[in-house]
């Protein structure tokens, strides 16, 4: 699995290879066990903003972490093999993406890089802000259709993207490595959005975002708005300047803005009582945790200016902006440090491309090959009493309350069972547990949608077994370990590594419960999935 989701989305320090292994015959590759102990995988992050867009091309190696057969991939190695150049996102007309642009622009960045579709294993398109509006989302999803097989179309909610940029800039490893409780907040600042992710002992515990960014207006060479967004009119409204678009924006006026949109992050980050204006602005409800931040650091678009790499006005208020964030920044830096991140503009493409992938057990059990690519199905997690004697009609019972709480019990969605199980490998037990799902799930199977199964233990091959051969024959039956289990809510299952014997799985808007919050972050209807069996 790429760095572990298991407590959340957690970052295990990767090790080094030559400490580990003293002791054990060093592996060559032509050994044949290498084949299955690791694997290689080629892997792009495309990050297609509203106002920016850009291509990653990484390499990830994985291994077992340990010595028994049914263990884990965890990644060792990640390098990144080519970065495109930044592309201003091509429109059409006000709110249409120019996908001709945009797939030139892709196929360019392959070729560079010396790469053809075939060489990808996995990859992750993140579409975000305007470009993620439904058409928009429908056309770009069309354009990497090709190589849908092995890619994953995910049009990020803002927490996923919160949580990819925190992962890319380096915050998550920072509050791994300082240890403790070492809290850093990773603000990412883009064209259209401002996305705020918490992180502490390298897990990303809360997210929130709202509309602040560099190009909610933006002009043509002769300096006069082409493009306009809606929080822009609001900003300059704030702002007394008067947008329209074909007139001028002077220097003040620009200035104006900046001070209005930094006012409004600063109060988000303050974490403090906010405005109506701000209030107007937020996409998610605003940052539920108010204890101590030990660093704070930023990344997009913007955090190019904040850090003072680029100074070049590309005919938005990234200058601008960037300037009032570094000033405020740094007059909190007496009691917040300011820290620089591994990455600035790319942080989020990083976190598509390495560390959105989990790879699952190799005990799996798949009972049709073309079942695969799975997209976008939703996690239900049923609360099934780890006791004995487990009886089918408790199992079933969980099942369908699960499917309730998701409004997903008519079958006409699919739906992926995640199941804790801590009760070992007893046949009996594991055949009640199969006898429930499959009396829970049986409105699923009569309307055709395939039985997915995503255990936290060892079992899926078994219980893969059971139900096809006894209790579902000919249905089509997924069923893959070695995933931990959190409230996340999304996944993808890409088709099997031939190699490796295990698939792809990819995990998308997280949702982030806190005990002491007690709120998902992503959605607006309240989940009651709050407190999970906490390992």
């Amino acid at each position: 699995m790429i760095e572990g989701i298991s407590e959340g989305y957690y970052f295990h320090e990767e090790y080094d290879e030559e400490e580990h292994e003293h002791g054990e015959l060093p592996m060559d590759e032509e050994h044949p066990m290498w084949r299955s102990e690791r694997i290689q995988l080629t892997s792009v992050g495309i990050d297609i903003g509203s106002s920016t867009s850009h291509l990653i091309f990484s390499r990830l190696v994985l291994r077992r972490q340990g010595i028994a057969l049914s263990s884990r991939f965890v990644v060792v190695k990640r390098e990144i093999l080519h970065e495109s150049p930044i592309l201003l996102t091509p429109y059409v007309d006000k709110t249409t993406i120019d996908t001709d642009k945009l797939g030139d622009f892709v196929h360019e960045a392959y070729r560079q890089a010396g790469l053809t579709p075939k060489d990808i294993d996995t990859g992750a398109v993140i579409v975000t802000g305007e470009a993620a509006k439904k058409k928009n989302a429908e056309a770009i999803a069309a354009l990497f259709s090709a190589q849908a097989g092995k890619f994953v179309c995910a049009t990020a909610g803002h927490n996923l993207e919160a949580i990819l940029a925190a992962f890319g800039s380096g915050a998550v490893a920072m509050s791994a490595n300082e240890g403790g409780d070492f809290t850093v907040m990773n603000v990412d600042v883009g064209g259209g959005t401002c996305k705020i992710a918490i992180t502490q002992r390298g897990a990303v515990i809360d997210t929130s975002a709202l509309e602040v960014g560099a190009r909610l207006v933006a002009l043509d060479e002769q300096g006069k708005i082409d493009r306009l967004e809606d929080a822009g009119v609001k900003i300059g409204n704030a702002a007394g300047v008067n947008l329209a678009l074909g007139n001028l924006l002077k220097e003040d006026e620009k200035e104006k803005m900046a001070t209005v949109l930094c006012d409004s992050l600063f109060e988000v980050l303050a974490r403090g009582p906010l405005s109506p204006l701000t209030q107007s602005l937020m996409l998610t409800p605003e940052v539920g945790y108010k204890g101590r931040i030990d660093a704070m650091m930023f990344s997009g678009g913007v955090s190019e200016y904040i850090y003072e790499f680029e100074k070049r006005n590309l005919g938005d208020l990234g200058d601008h902006v960037g300037r009032g964030v570094r000033e405020r920044a740094q007059k909190l830096a007496g009691k917040i440090p300011l820290k620089t991140p591994d990455v600035r503009i790319r942080a989020t493409v990083i976190g598509a491309s390495q560390y959105t992938v989990q790879v699952s057990g190799n005990t799996i059990y798949l009972s049709h090959a073309d079942l695969l690519p799975l997209r976008n199905v939703q996690v239900v997690i049923p609360q099934i009493a780890q006791e004995e004697p487990l009886s089918p009609a408790h199992v079933k019972e969980a099942v369908q309350k699960a499917l309730q709480r998701f409004d997903i019990n008519d079958g006409e969605r699919a739906a992926a069972l995640a199941i804790h199980w801590e009760l070992g490998p007893s046949y009996p037990l594991i055949r009640n547990l199969a006898q429930g799902v499959a009396e829970g799930m049986k409105e699923h199977v009569d309307k055709g949608q395939p039985l997915v199964l995503v255990f936290d233990a060892d079992i899926a091959k078994l219980v893969g077994n059971i139900l096809e051969r006894e209790l579902l024959p000919g249905c089509g039956i997924i069923s893959i370990d070695g995933i931990d289990l959190k409230d996340f809510d999304f996944i993808d299952i890409g088709e099997e590594l031939p190699d490796a014997r295990a698939v792809p799985v990819v995990i998308k808007s997280l949702i982030f419960r806190h005990t002491e919050w007690g709120r998902g972050l992503s959605h607006d209807h309240a989940h009651t999935h709050g407190h999970h069996h906490h390992h």
